[in-house]
Parts: structure tokens; sequence; C-alpha cells
């Protein structure tokens, strides 16, 4: 298989098996409020200020930033994230074979960079990152990826991008990047496939290979 020209990943639940973190500080959150608590995977692979900003719930009228500023305060309290399996070792390949690689999250930068810090290796690794803070519009908006492409210089044609969440997937798909893998960490395999994703795979060892 012909390697890719750059790779497009996501954070959480992507590169770092972060989504128990997160789902626990939501469910602080909402039970700190006395609310009752949404289907949680409303929030996954989406910025918490865009789904407090436009999905109905007991937040309607209260300020979005505000409320995503309290459940990320909870989700910083929390321990560190471990990589996801392969995840280390597909930056490394990477690395070394300079294939471009940009992080396109919708988390902000002080989560990447405690993301990046630990063993998953991607501290001073991976430069170009395209946070919540870098975009108006998040997943599954499209602008995160095309950003990332224009800041690698990359057409997204010739780009692979690996996302562990629908709205991941079609905001890829959307940027028009070329091959979109999803990864099976958050969301059943056929979630994936009906947003649109190329293939499914576990997890990241098997991308490892693809890069060289």
């Amino acid at each position: 298989m012909t390697a890719p020209g750059a790779l497009l990943l996501d954070l959480d639940g992507t590169l770092v098996d972060s989504e128990p973190i997160h789902r626990a500080a939501y469910r602080a959150f909402f039970a700190a409020r006395g609310w009752e608590e949404p289907d949680l995977a409303l929030f996954t692979g989406r910025r918490a200020e865009d789904v407090f900003s436009v999905e109905a719930g007991p937040w309607t009228g209260l300020d979005p930033v505000a409320l995503a500023r309290e459940v990320m305060d909870l989700v910083h309290a929390g321990e560190e994230p471990e990589p996801i399996a392969g995840a280390a070792a597909l930056i490394a390949a990477a690395t070394r074979l300079d294939v471009p690689v940009a992080v396109v999250t919708s988390a902000g930068p002080d989560w990447v960079e405690r993301a990046f810090g630990g063993s998953l290796g991607a501290a001073g690794r991976i430069t170009v990152v395209v946070t919540a803070h870098d975009v108006v519009d998040g997943k599954p908006d499209p602008a995160g990826y095309r950003l990332g492409c224009e800041r690698l210089g990359v057409d997204p044609a010739v780009a692979l991008a690996v996302e562990d969440s629908p709205a991941g997937v079609r905001a890829a798909l959307d940027a028009a990047v070329g091959t979109v893998v999803g990864v099976s960490t958050t969301h059943a395999a056929d979630e994936l496939v009906r947003a649109g994703a190329h293939e499914v795979l576990p997890d990241l060892t098997g991308l490892v290979d693809r890069v060289s």
C-alpha cells in the first residue's frame, strides 16, 4: 500500500485513551448540577461548547463557554491518559520517515500539552496541532482538518486521517481527506462505517507499517 502524504490524527480516543477520563468528568459535572445525565456520546469528538450551544438540554440558555470550562476543570483534575495501542510507534515511525503529521483535536491546548507530555512520545515530534481554539466551528465541521492540511502544506487528497468518532470521520471526509480510517476504541465499527470511514481498525498498530 502506498504511504500517505501526511497523517492527520485525532487525539482523544485515537492517540490516547482519554474517553473514560472525559466521561467521568461529564458525569461529575451533571451530578454536581443536579441535571439528568444525557447520552454522553453526544459529546464524543465534539467541543463541549458546541454541544452546549446547539443541542437542547438543561443547559439551554446558559453560557456554553463557561459550562465547557467547568467540564474541562474536572478533566484536568483526573489521571494521565494512556496511549492507544500503536500510537507511540506510529508517531515514532512517521518522525523517522519524515511523514508530515498534524493532530486535529476538539480539545484545548492545555489538554494537548498534557496528553503529549506522557508516554505517547509526541512532545517535540508533532509540531502542527489544530485545537479547539484555532477554529470557529468544531467537528463535524471540516475547518479543523482543512487548517491542518494548510499548515502542513499538503493536499487533503493525499492525506490519511484517523478518527474514533462519527463526528470526526464526517469532518475529515468533508475536508476532502483522501483516506479516513476509524478506530473502534470509543464507537462501534458499524457506527464509524455509517459515518463514512473507509475502514475500521481496533487500534493504531495496523497503521504503523503504512507510513513506511
